[in-house]
């Protein structure tokens, strides 16, 4: 039997995938990372570039992302932890004890979703000056 290297099954499945297809997996993936929340919570995990972030407790991520819900951010932890982003850690203490971390696939992620984040802030001026343009010749 032959063995591959990582790097080739990557080159293999990056021929399998393909996000334009519509039966393609890979769509489903992109939805969920294109969620609001998921971006929220994957840089409230990350930290501000750190290169190994401390886990975080759900009270903490409730308090740094404003208006999450505690349904949609127990449901985006639990979405995340099912595709292998995030770490959640239970230490029997009482009450019970519940730290949240980045995975490292989580944390690669976190990178990108990072800088997104970035240009959202330092572009949204000239983003509402355009709509607002765009808005008075419509």
């Amino acid at each position: 039997m032959a063995t591959t290297t990582a790097a080739a099954r990557r080159d293999e499945a990056g021929a399998r995938y393909n996000a334009f297809l519509a039966g393609c997996p890979s769509r489903a993936l992109l939805d969920r990372i294109s969620d609001k929340w998921v971006v929220l919570v994957l840089c409230a995990l990350g930290g501000d570039g750190e290169e190994d972030p401390e886990p975080r407790r759900y009270s903490e991520l409730a308090r740094t992302i404003a208006g999450v819900s505690q349904k949609m951010l127990t449901q985006t932890l639990r979405s995340l932890e099912r595709d292998g982003l995030v770490t959640r850690t239970v230490t029997p203490t009482v009450p019970v004890t519940v730290h949240y971390a980045l995975t490292d696939l989580g944390l690669s992620l976190h990178l990108l979703m990072q800088q997104v984040r970035s240009w959202a802030q330092e572009n949204m001026d000239e983003v509402q000056a355009r709509r607002e343009e765009h808005d008075t010749r419509a």
